[in-house]
């Protein structure tokens, strides 16, 4: 039964699970969007939501692919993409967290994600998050037999404020670390050199931790190199000219701390 869910998940039109820009990029940074889009399996439909749904937060990190290429760009550095939604499973969660499959977000019930069975579970796991993680492990260990130091960055965006919990999140930009600070403070030496008025702050939205997050604890702090997720609110990144400044911005500020990695 699993191997016929798991054969049907995916199609030859459905987009790639994972895509790897500037594989060879010359950086110390390793860049990650695991939220980068809001694409759906054609095998599930919309998941039962409307368009309207899966355009806001609760389906991908609004602005985040775009500015993830223009840094990477920017910076000479790999980047590891993921475009599928969170919905159909979260590639910064532990597969086996509550979570990485949400049968409801931000208070909208997802119709597709009730009742998910085992077997669902593994297919949407096989097909989309074990390749994007295999993704990543595969480029830091070809950088590790290179002898390339690689620093990572995992990036994402948050709402300015949650539809269950309205209160407001003034923060302009979050640093975001588990058990190693060594990046975030990096970050903000050199944020202290750059006049730029925003307002950062170090584990908001939200704090890394083994049971709600993948990508720093697996990739990062398994292999003791230095990592963060770097947060930036949504509304900062709804159009063009906010995506290219954003960009230049977070591009500069990186390009400061990897001369001191």
């Amino acid at each position: 039964m699993q191997l016929t869910v798991l054969n049907k998940l995916m199609n030859d039109d459905d987009l790639p699970a994972v895509t790897v820009f500037n594989r060879k990029g010359k950086s110390g940074f390793v860049i990650t969007c695991e939220h980068a889009g809001n694409a759906i399996p054609a095998s599930l439909g919309t998941l039962g939501l409307g368009d309207a749904d899966l355009s806001r937060h609760i389906a991908w990190d609004i602005g985040a692919a775009t500015t993830a290429q223009r840094i990477a760009e920017s910076l000479d550095s790999p980047l590891v993409l993921q475009r599928y939604s969170r919905l159909v499973i979260d590639c910064n969660r532990p597969p086996e967290a509550p979570d990485a499959i949400p049968p409801v977000s931000d208070g909208t019930m997802i119709p597709g994600n009730q009742k998910i069975s085992v077997a669902e579970h593994a297919a949407r796991y096989e097909a989309i998050h074990r390749p994007f993680h295999q993704a990543v492990e595969a480029l830091l260990a070809e950088r590790t037999g290179r002898d390339c130091h690689s620093a990572l960055i995992a990036f994402h965006t948050f709402t300015p404020a949650l539809d269950d919990n309205p209160a407001p999140r003034p923060w302009d930009m979050g640093l975001l670390y588990n058990r190693d600070a060594r990046l975030a403070e990096r970050v903000d030496r050199a944020l202290d050199g750059i006049s730029h008025g925003y307002e950062v702050a170090h584990n908001q939205p939200y704090s890394v931790c083994d049971e709600t997050d993948y990508t720093l604890p697996v990739h990062g702090e398994s292999r003791g190199i230095y990592n963060l997720l770097l947060e930036v609110r949504n509304d900062h990144l709804r159009n063009e000219t906010d995506v290219a400044g954003w960009s230049l911005f977070l591009s500069t500020v990186l390009k400061k701390v990897e001369q001191h990695l």
